[in-house]
């Protein structure tokens, strides 16, 4: 049981709507490339995958279709999704192992049953077999290097992609968990909305990607920020370029921002007093892509009076924490 035991070998995975990371125990992070796979229209023949493909959206010529075969953080594509799992994992590990690898997926509070068997019958058909799904705050958690099996309650706030997840952990579980279907997809279709509405430009999501990344925030700052982009007039059709301001930017993203606010302050109002003035203590932890929005935790702060952190690789911790989920329980004595 020992030999095994040295063998074998933790896995964890973000099954990410934006990106996919994987985590091997001893290794780090071997694998961080856009969820995206490229299809030739009609056939359905892969042509490319990760970043690759990712080079090509919305560049595609008619007979290549990118597609990204996840929304909202769950399967949209089984076929797809089970194509991009495989082609991550061949490249990351050896499948000349005498032992097969125990993978951890981190998967979003609001999954269905339905869901969550489409992400383990996807990961199973890839070649994996063992695989668990567990809840992407606990993992993010875990990746933040928060003290989870402690007495005391903790706030993790992972942002991805497609879904927000707010959760109050303590002794090694969830006690409070909220998920929301808004994530940083939501702010780029926001600017991509916006500057339609407004400027009578149509841009694409790499371009409204861009703006968030470079010029987006979420509180007032000192500097405004200017950034050019191209995209084509809605009204003639031809190519045109803009300049637009951090001001804008913070405005067209308001509201999914103040959504993700307000479920904050219900997940407070959620959770039993004692571990409420834990929290006050420690402070809330954001984790996830989304979390890395300019100003993000000040306005968190301000709104809700707590102390905000942002963990130091927000975009690393639910494929960390899924990696070492395993090894977490063994702490608390599983």
């Amino acid at each position: 049981m020992g030999l095994f035991s040295n063998l074998s070998i933790d896995i964890g995975i973000d099954l990410g709507t934006c990106n996919t990371l994987i985590y091997v125990r001893g290794r780090g992070i071997v694998c961080a490339e856009p969820s995206v796979v490229a299809v030739e229209r009609g056939t359905n023949q892969v042509v490319a995958v990760g970043e690759e493909a990712k080079r090509i959206l919305g560049r595609t010529p008619s007979k290549i279709q990118a597609i990204r075969p996840l929304r909202d953080g769950v399967i949209a594509k089984l076929d797809l999704t089970e194509v991009m799992i495989k082609y991550f994992l061949d490249r990351t590990i050896s499948s000349r192992r005498l032992v097969q690898p125990r993978v951890v997926i981190g998967v979003p509070y609001c999954i269905t049953e339905v869901e969550r068997k489409a992400v383990e019958d996807s990961a199973t058909r890839a070649g994996v077999s063992k695989v668990e799904c567990v809840y992407e705050s606990l993992c993010a958690a875990i990746g933040a290097d928060i003290p989870i099996n402690e007495p005391a309650g903790h706030m993790v706030c992972d942002i991805g992609g497609g879904t927000t997840e707010v959760s109050v952990v303590s002794l090694g579980d969830l006690v409070v968990s909220n998920a929301i279907r808004i994530g940083g997809d939501e702010f780029d279709e926001a600017i991509v909305k916006h500057i339609r509405s407004v400027h009578n430009l149509t841009i694409g999501e790499q371009t409204a990607e861009a703006l968030k990344i470079k010029i987006g925030n979420a509180f007032p700052e000192s500097t405004i920020e200017k950034m050019e982009i191209k995209g084509t007039d809605a009204i003639t059709g031809l190519p045109r370029r803009l300049e637009v301001d951090s001001v804008e930017i913070r405005e067209a993203i308001k509201d999914p921002v103040n959504i993700i606010v307000e479920w904050i302050k219900r997940t407070f109002s959620d959770t039993p007093p004692e571990l409420g003035a834990d929290i006050i203590d420690r402070g809330i932890v954001l984790t996830g892509g989304g979390a890395m929005l300019k100003g993000l935790s000040r306005l968190i702060a301000k709104e809700t009076g707590v102390p905000v952190l942002l963990a130091n690789e927000p975009l690393l911790c639910v494929a960390i924490g899924a990696g070492r989920y395993h090894e977490s329980n063994q702490k608390k004595g599983y």
